[in-house]
């Protein structure tokens, strides 16, 4: 049985801090996981419109083996300007892969679309680049859910989406975490009720307790009146046991699991959906086979209850375009 690591945060993972940055006008913003030295990470895309950059580098094939951070926004493509603003400030602490004597930073970074959402878009220069580089900054063990980082301009079907976080703890001693901005087509929660599709997995009450909904006929499916490109769920999991690229590939794709069980429907052609897994290595990996799977199983359960968590911490803002479930459920 797993057990919620202290903070239930992906930052109980030994390593991992997190930094989040908004502008509440633009009703967007960024958020950045890093660490004090370079991480082991990877990805798995099985949404059909994702945004990204330097993510082909995280294939296992390729040359560079760690990352010094990364990075989920709002902004669609705009977004992507965030990571410029990690590897500026990454560039001036000296830190990133180096060649031929100069240090580059390697930032990959993950997009959502969150430009209909009632914010103030009007700018003539894109406001991405500072809100990466403020998130860096304010990066450690805590941080904060709901409307805020990536998560804060974000939309569901029906509710309000924002950024989750859970963690939680192996047999063996493993941490394992999920960070995600919640962006989705599809519902979180069943049908018109509170009750949340990853509540099987909800660990003392953390998205509200109600436990899963009454049985009855399949709810009907209801989509974000929106087109390709126009939704996506962007996470990272994370463990502290010292994975290959290729093992924390696994991870990913196993990961993806959670938010096929808590967001419905998920992985559409409208949405990027995409998983990240970082591996910080502070603990060996004693049976790789049997280690990978259990790492694997439990961040598909971290990244399901990270995404109820997402939505029912979000909060209600002026301008809003969907209500939030605590306006809706807890009213």
């Amino acid at each position: 049985m797993l057990t919620q690591g202290p903070r239930n945060l992906i930052t109980d993972v030994p390593g991992v801090l997190v930094g989040n940055a908004r502008d509440a006008r633009l009703k967007s913003g960024v958020t950045v996981l890093t660490s004090d030295r370079p991480f082991t990470a990877a990805v798995h895309v099985m949404g059909g419109a994702p945004g990204t950059r330097e993510t082909d580098l995280l294939s296992p094939e390729n040359t560079v083996e760690s990352v010094d951070a990364l990075v989920l926004s709002g902004g669609s493509a705009f977004g992507l300007d965030a990571a410029s603003g990690v590897t500026a400030a990454l560039r001036r602490q000296g830190r990133g892969f180096v060649a031929r004597g100069h240090a580059v930073p390697i930032v990959p970074a993950a997009i959502l679309f969150d430009l209909a959402n009632g914010g103030d878009k009007g700018w003539e220069v894109s406001p991405y680049a500072a809100l990466g580089e403020a998130a860096f900054a304010a990066a450690g063990p805590a941080f904060t859910l709901g409307t805020a980082g990536a998560g804060s301009g974000a939309m569901t079907a029906t509710l309000k989406g924002g950024l989750g976080s859970a963690s939680a703890v192996l047999a063996d001693g493993t941490t394992v975490g999920a960070l995600v901005a919640v962006n989705a087509i599809g519902e979180v929660t069943y049908g018109d009720g509170p009750h949340f599709w990853a509540a099987p997995f909800e660990i003392g009450g953390e998205f509200g307790g109600l436990g899963p909904a009454p049985k009855g006929p399949p709810p009907p499916m209801r989509l974000k009146g929106m087109g390709p490109g126009e939704a996506t769920t962007i996470a990272i999991v994370a463990t502290d046991a010292a994975l290959t690229k290729a093992q924390a590939r696994r991870v990913a794709v196993a990961a993806h699991d959670g938010i096929a069980r808590a967001i419905v429907p998920a992985h559409t052609p409208h949405d990027g959906d995409l998983v990240f897994a970082a591996a910080t290595g502070r603990r060996a990996l004693v049976d790789p086979a049997g280690g990978v799977l259990a790492i694997g199983h439990a961040a598909a359960l971290c990244l399901s209850r990270a995404i109820a968590r997402a939505v029912h911490a979000a909060s209600a803002e002026e301008g809003d375009l969907l209500p939030t479930w605590q306006t809706r459920f807890s009213a």
